[in-house]
């Protein structure tokens, strides 16, 4: 085998991976020797690929016009964590029956997170209701707090959210992890999501060594409709794997209009950027 192109297709863009052997496909390259990763850089993947995971999930089932919401308890309030599932199970109860009464699915991606002083919040991205007022259902569902809300920005990814729904524990939430059990840390540390989440799966195909040298040399050319993202563009080769790569995402000229649905209210939530556009360009040609 040559080497592979796998692309997952989302509404308004497409990400694609070539993973390939040897430098660039030349003709006759051997492929390079493998050396062993260190356990930082072991843990760097990992994170990068739980990243790339949990964007393609956002990309696939969200919309910029759908919520990042924070549940909160008030202040200075340090409920047990099993004490902070059974609100959070009551607060799904409630919102999956206003959804239901409207007729409209329930999505949604969601986090525990200890803070840096030790106190619980849950993070979530929950979409838009279909003929309701979601952000007064969402207030309505959560009896023991308060909520901060912000739109999804859709602006060429979801990178900054999902890098932050799948961030590690600051040093100082870390302090605050290490005095429980280590069966309550693991639920501070990994995020959830409903069950009829789609779930993307990428087409795969192979390919020749020639067509490889005309990628890397040229670049990549956009599909018709589409654009480069050029934030997204990442070539090199993997030096632990012998196996050389370019990642990049096209994003569709003219964005399909999904418009506001209706019993929505304008101008109540901020806009969260996830671009990650701010990046360095040093830091995005990584070693995979």
């Amino acid at each position: 085998m040559a080497y592979i192109r796998d692309i997952w297709r989302f509404p308004d863009s497409n990400e694609y991976e070539y993973k390939f052997f040897g430098n660039y496909g030349a003709r006759g390259e051997k492929r390079s020797p493998k050396r062993k990763a260190t356990p930082e850089q072991i843990a760097k993947q990992n994170q990068l690929n739980r990243e790339k995971k949990v964007r393609r999930l956002i990309k696939a089932n969200f919309s910029s016009e759908d919520f990042w919401v924070t549940l909160k308890y008030p202040k200075g309030a340090r409920p047990p964590l099993e004490v902070v599932k059974a609100d959070f199970e009551a607060f799904l109860r409630r919102l999956r029956y206003a959804y239901k009464k409207a007729g409209t699915p329930l999505k949604y991606i969601y986090r525990i997170e200890v803070g840096s002083r030790g106190g619980i919040h849950i993070h979530m991205v929950v979409n838009r209701g279909e003929g309701i007022l979601t952000d007064l259902e969402i207030q309505k569902a959560w009896t023991v707090g308060h909520i901060s809300f912000e739109h999804l920005y859709d602006s060429g990814g979801y990178n900054s959210l999902a890098s932050y729904i799948v961030k590690p524990p600051s040093p100082e939430a870390q302090k605050h992890l290490d005095k429980i059990p280590e069966e309550e840390r693991k639920e501070l540390i990994k995020y959830s999501g409903s069950r009829n989440l789609i779930r993307p799966e990428p087409e795969r195909k192979e390919y020749s060594h020639s067509t490889v040298r005309k990628l890397v040399s040229e670049g990549p050319t956009p599909s018709p409709g589409y654009y480069i993202d050029l934030e997204s563009v990442v070539m090199g080769v993997n030096a632990y794997t012998g196996m050389s790569y370019i990642h990049y995402t096209e994003i569709r000229l003219d964005p399909i209009p999904r418009g506001r649905p209706r019993g929505t209210r304008s101008g109540a939530e901020k806009q969260i950027s996830c671009t990650g556009a701010t990046e360095k360009t040093g830091e995005r040609i990584r070693q995979w």
